[in-house]
């Protein structure tokens, strides 16, 4: 809602001159007494002073000189309106807490110039190139790639790295530059105070690679990097080239405008997330671990959460924690021979057969009351008015309520495909192999299936479940069981073969530890730049309230080899939802231009309040 046509009063709009003071629930006593007289022109002064100051801020953000001096003025006097409701919400608070926008101050005229900076056309446009150009450079990362300097496939990154040096010369000519495992880029940008600890912005240089096939489904060439007037087409627009470019350009606007830190900033930049970042986020690892220690930073900040514009609200998710991966193959080596003369079953089918019995036990997704999924919905429940009233009393009830945690369990997992995902661990059979010819029995067919692990799980406690559900298989077939090394002997005459279970790459991965929340200072720094930054912002449709909810990865991103750098790790790339044209890893990747200014204006921010705040050690 548009707080400067009026003040809000339980979601409805009135005009300063006809505040409902006579609906308030007073007693007879509280009607009786002067104090509510005098309490009631305290009000009716606080509104009209409110409603007057917001009328020559939107003044000012009318007017393109001047609408930097509304930037911080904006957050700060919205908090001054007088807002009755807020006292009958405060059990919102307890359930969901939420923090206050936080601006910068002592850097607040670096911040209102940028800021006014970032509204103009010529901005624009050069944001809008260097971000196309990121993607017109393939640098895609193969699964199948030899470490750096014996793939030439890797030389792309040259041609990038290239590109990234004439686009952004200051941050080049300012901040230190370290190649990391030939092609990892790590930047030092030195703070005038070594006790602080430095913030870390992390993102990564590749892509996913484009399927041949789909080239025609593009409406516009998938490396083509072309701007149409709303969108920014091609691989890696979404994922992750806006934050490779968006902290680039930050850095790149506060060292045009003069901007000294105090607290030193760390930019890293992988070059194969999309594998699992075995040889750009380990290097990086290693080389922070090194060069600064253990705990060394103040706050990390990743790809991962974005933020969704509803009619009513703004719910932003940042990432606090991430589920656990676990590739598992199923091996069945069988007696070979002719296929005129077959046994009963073959390799093949007795591995359809562990297949389809996983697929008939699937994992039993379950709503913690201590869990991210859980509280995310708990904060939709307080702040959010758009969510359907049935949704909004069993997520209420079910706090005390075992019958309708329950019954939440059941709507959801009726109504949101993600709920699986989100409240437990899922597997998918992905990759089977099997077989040499139409005449040849097969000797050994696999299965590799992949486990994201709830937040709640462990490795250990998955292999375990594995073993009890498969083991029958085993026992029906007459194998002999490899279960991670554990083996069972076929209780038969002879053998029909056996089956193995292993980790199918020798990369089990833990759920990554929970990023600390509430009254953490860094969640609190983080939080308060997110309503900060959007309660500034001029974009249409982003004049409401924001709200913080703790969101979760189902996948993994560099960050689960950065757990030892700090403890308060956020996966958060400022993304609206509905500026991503089709999503990511998928046939026309775009994203909506004015998005991408969007994330540079949160970089920006995130620099400025990190800067200053005693929030952070």
């Amino acid at each position: 809602m548009r707080h400067y046509k009026g003040l809000a009063w339980n979601g409805e709009l009135f005009d300063e001159k006809q505040l409902p003071l006579g609906d308030l629930e007073l007693s007879s006593e509280a009607e009786q007494s002067p104090h509510n007289s005098t309490s009631r022109r305290k009000y009716f002064t606080v509104a009209v002073l409110s409603t007057i100051g917001l009328a020559l801020f939107y003044l000012c953000a009318q007017t393109t000189h001047l609408r930097a001096c509304g930037v911080a003025a904006r957050v700060k006097l919205e908090g001054l309106i007088f807002n009755p409701s807020s006292a009958e919400h405060a059990d919102a608070h307890a359930v969901c807490p939420q923090t206050k926008a936080i601006v910068p101050e002592k850097n607040s005229a670096f911040l209102d110039a940028l800021e006014a900076e970032y509204g103009t056309e010529v901005f624009r446009l050069k944001a809008y190139e260097s971000l196309g150009g990121a993607v017109r450079v393939p640098t895609v990362a193969y699964d199948d790639l030899a470490p750096p300097g014996q793939d030439e496939r890797w030389e792309i990154f040259d041609v990038l790295h290239e590109y990234l040096e004439q686009r952004f010369p200051l941050l080049h000519q300012g901040l230190r530059k370290t190649h990391v495992n030939k092609y990892a880029l790590v930047y030092h940008w030195q703070g005038s105070n070594d006790t602080l600890k430095p913030a870390l912005l992390t993102a990564h240089q590749d892509v996913v690679p484009v399927e041949p096939l789909t080239i025609n489904q593009w409406e516009h060439p998938p490396f083509s990097g072309y701007y149409d007037g709303e969108y920014i087409w091609g691989r890696g627009s979404c994922d992750d080239k806006p934050g490779l470019i968006g902290t680039m350009t930050a850095v790149e606007e506060l060292l045009r405008i003069g901007f000294k830190p105090a607290r030193s900033i760390v930019l890293a930049y992988g070059i194969d997330e999309e594998r699992g970042g075995i040889s750009g986020a380990t290097a990086i690892r290693d080389y922070l671990l090194k060069t600064y220690g253990e705990y060394a930073f103040s706050i990390l900040i990743d790809e991962g959460g974005g933020y969704q514009v509803t009619d009513d609200v703004i719910m932003s998710s940042p990432g606090v924690a991430e589920k656990g991966k676990f590739d598992v193959r199923f091996e069945i080596s069988a007696p070979g021979g002719h296929s005129s003369v077959p046994p009963e079953h073959t390799s093949i089918g007795m591995l359809a057969a562990v297949v389809k019995q996983l697929e008939e036990n699937p994992h039993v997704a379950h709503l913690n009351r201590s869990g991210i999924y859980y509280s995310l919905l708990q904060c939709q429940a307080e702040h959010d008015p758009g969510l359907p009233s049935r949704l909004r009393g069993l997520i209420t009830r079910s706090r005390t309520s075992d019958r309708a945690l329950q019954a939440l369990e059941e709507e959801l997992a009726r109504t949101d495909r993600r709920f699986g995902a989100l409240a437990g661990t899922t597997q998918a059979a992905d990759v089977v192999r099997g077989g040499v010819k139409t005449n040849a029995l097969p000797e050994r067919a696999e299965v590799i299936v992949n486990h994201r692990i709830d937040i709640h799980s462990s490795v250990d406690a998955l292999k375990k479940r594995i073993t009890r559900v498969v083991k029958p298989v085993a026992e029906c077939f007459g194998l002999d069981l490899d279960a991670f090394g554990e083996k069972t002997v076929a209780q038969v005459e002879k053998s029909a073969g056996q089956l193995r279970i292993s980790d199918a790459f020798g990369t089990a991965l833990e759920p990554a530890p929970i990023t600390p929340m509430g009254d953490s200072g860094p969640f609190q720094l983080l939080s308060g730049t997110i309503i900060g930054v959007l309660g500034a912002s001029n974009r249409t449709g982003y004049d409401k309230k924001t709200f913080i909810a703790p969101g979760m990865s189902t996948g993994n991103t560099d960050t689960k080899h950065y757990w030892k750098l700090t403890k308060h790790i956020f996966r958060y790339g400022h993304i609206n939802s509905a500026d991503s044209y089709n999503g990511a890893h998928t046939v026309n990747e775009a994203l909506r231009a004015e998005g991408f200014i969007e994330a540079i204006r949160f970089f920006t921010w995130v620099i400025l309040n990190v800067d200053e705040s005693p929030l952070l050690e």
